[in-house]
């Protein structure tokens, strides 16, 4: 032990190290992060701007077009940089932002798409309560709550995973600074350490998906009740954006995080990082686009009615 240095630097793993791969690579992964910053942004300015969806689904939504924006904001552009810069090393106190960043991020997005669950319950199984229920200081504490829960899961892993020593071998098996490929970094024992990162993980997913199963299962009981197949399939329909949303994250993240580290191969790694970091924030606009009418229309009243201004 006392000829071992602490790490001061890492070192991420690149996507190819075929020159002609690597800027492919560079050209897709700067692609999908301008659509995915374009749609979620795309959602924040028409929501804020227009008043007809200034209501508690879109409040949400907007909430989590940032969390997307913020989230792959947390890991690509440094991946980009060292693309152009033909490097893959990153600072320890890059590390530290990136592990405290995402944490927080994807815990608050779980936290917000369990609310957005309990919205749609309120909605549909008691649309009578549903303004004195959702009021706006409801929706601003509940989507704070959302925010402080990503901030709190940020400084237990954060601080967890830190409180290691690094030692030795500096190299990440994955393209950003994960908590599972550095606790296989550390020099001191991180058996603890893992364990709890799987339990905590375990414990928030199943307490917020237990939560989420529940209102889903009044949801469609109610649903099924109503006597018209087409206030069925209208009704169905403003619950499926969510469920979507919410099967992207849950099945994505799942992989990376609730497994031990030893258990798969540094390709597959990268592979699911990709998936869980990249999928949900490029898909989550266009799923909500698509499959809402209000949000077209909404966006049709801002650029048309423009449009039409200035001609």
């Amino acid at each position: 032990m006392s000829n071992q240095t602490t790490v001061t630097t890492f070192l991420l793993l690149g996507f190819s190290d075929v020159p002609e791969m690597q800027n492919l690579n560079f050209i897709l992964l700067l692609l999908l992060y301008l659509a995915a910053l374009m749609g979620n942004l795309l959602i924040i300015v028409v929501v804020a701007l227009d008043h007809h969806l200034h209501v508690p689904m879109y409040f949400f939504l907007m909430n989590l077009s940032i969390l997307d924006v913020d989230s792959i904001s947390a890991t690509i552009p440094k991946s980009l940089a060292n693309s152009l810069m033909n490097t893959t090393s990153i600072s320890y106190a890059g590390c530290v932002t990136q592990v405290f960043s995402l944490s927080l991020f994807m815990g608050a997005d779980f936290s917000l798409l369990t609310i957005m669950a309990y919205d749609r319950y309120i909605s549909i199984c008691q649309p009578l309560h549903y303004e004195r229920v959702m009021s706006r200081g409801a929706c601003l504490q509940m989507a704070t709550c959302a925010w402080i829960s990503g901030i709190l899961n940020s400084a237990l892993h954060t601080g967890n995973t830190f409180a290691l020593t690094f030692c030795g071998g500096n190299t990440v098996d994955q393209f950003f600074c994960e908590i599972p490929q550095l606790l296989k970094l550390a020099c001191s024992d991180t058996y603890l350490s893992e364990i709890g990162v799987i339990v905590f993980n375990a414990c928030f997913v199943l307490i917020c998906f237990v939560f989420i199963i529940v209102s889903y299962v009044q949801i469609f009981t109610t649903v099924l009740r109503i006597p018209s197949e087409q206030s069925q399939h209208k009704t169905f329909s403003t619950c499926l954006p969510h469920l979507t949303v919410l099967s992207l994250f849950i099945f994505t993240g799942i992989f990376a995080y609730l497994k031990p580290t030893s258990s798969s191969t540094s390709a597959l790694d990268l592979e699911v990082a990709l998936l869980y970091s990249m999928v949900p924030p490029v898909l989550n606009p266009i799923v909500y686009r698509m499959r809402n009418k209000e949000i077209k229309a909404s966006l049709w009243r801002l650029t048309g009615w423009r449009l039409f201004a200035k001609n």
